[in-house]
């Protein structure tokens, strides 16, 4: 996926930002809230590539959400 970190934390912050109760979810252990959030993540970026992700590419997205995730969680802990 030949796309800039930059654009790619946008559209994650995008699937954050329109899913704030499934992220809270998330923040709270609550099932499926994870799967929901990683597969709206890869959607939005099919979405932005025009086809599929490969499994690399897939990865690439569920990690950066992830850490985007964890940071969004730790801020809110401090």
């Amino acid at each position: 996926m030949s796309v800039s970190a930059n654009a790619l934390d946008a559209r994650l912050l995008g699937v954050i930002r329109d899913n704030r109760e499934k992220v809270l979810g998330w923040m709270n252990d609550e099932p499926g809230s994870w799967g929901f959030l990683a597969g709206q993540a890869v959607l939005a970026c099919r979405e932005q590539k025009g086809e599929a992700l490969t499994d690399p590419e897939r990865r690439m997205v569920w990690h950066r959400m992830w850490q985007l995730l964890a940071d969004l969680k730790q801020r809110a802990t401090e």
